[in-house]
């Protein structure tokens, strides 16, 4: 089992919503979420997504999600201010990624990174989840390693600013600032 650390953070700074920030800390299966809606939208749209669907739906229970009726989930995704820019795709994902949560760890999110013997399984279990490629299986296990402490997570850190260096509202704003820059060098090269 991955050793925990001591110290577990009250928030992850990755809105600008105080309550939004403190569910993400204190709710494995919210993390997750907003790592799945973590795609073609702006990073706090993202990541406030878990707590915009908490109060649409009364609370994040990974079997409940599952088990909904996945038009109405639609339904919920698609209500305005929608959850997503593709709420339907986004919808089917987050439901599917539930079900794996509820059907093979028992509804407890974090026993995907705290059952995990090491990184080769924390890969492994990550990329069984609907939308986790290489990309996003390493800024999670950045938070993972560098904000809970998850030891099975520091083999899986890329080597470029992720997530997991974001202990502020500032250190956000620099790692977005990094990552614009990123992309636009990418264009720039594509381009030529």
């Amino acid at each position: 089992m991955a050793a925990m650390s001591q110290t577990k953070p009250t928030a992850l700074y990755f809105t600008d919503d105080h309550e939004a920030d403190r569910l993400l800390a204190e709710d494995p299966l919210a993390l997750l979420i907003g790592f799945v809606l973590d795609q073609q939208v702006p990073l706090q749209k993202a990541f406030f997504g878990p707590l915009d669907l908490k109060r649409r739906i009364g609370g994040l229970d990974a079997a409940a999600i599952a088990g909904m009726d996945p038009d109405e989930l639609d339904r919920v995704f698609r209500e305005r201010p929608a959850l997503h820019r593709f709420p339907g795709a986004m919808a089917t994902k987050v439901r599917e990624v539930c079900a794996i949560v509820a059907r093979d760890y028992g509804g407890h999110a974090e026993r995907i990174w705290t059952e995990a013997a090491d990184a080769a399984e924390l890969r492994r279990r990550l990329a069984a989840l609907p939308g986790f490629g290489d990309m996003k299986i390493g800024s999670l296990a950045a938070v993972l390693a560098n904000r809970f402490g998850i030891e099975a997570a520091r083999g899986l850190i890329p080597d470029h600013p992720t997530l997991g260096d974001v202990d502020s509202a500032q250190a956000r704003a620099d790692y977005q600032s990094w990552k614009r820059a990123m992309k636009a060098s990418k264009r720039s090269a594509a381009s030529r």
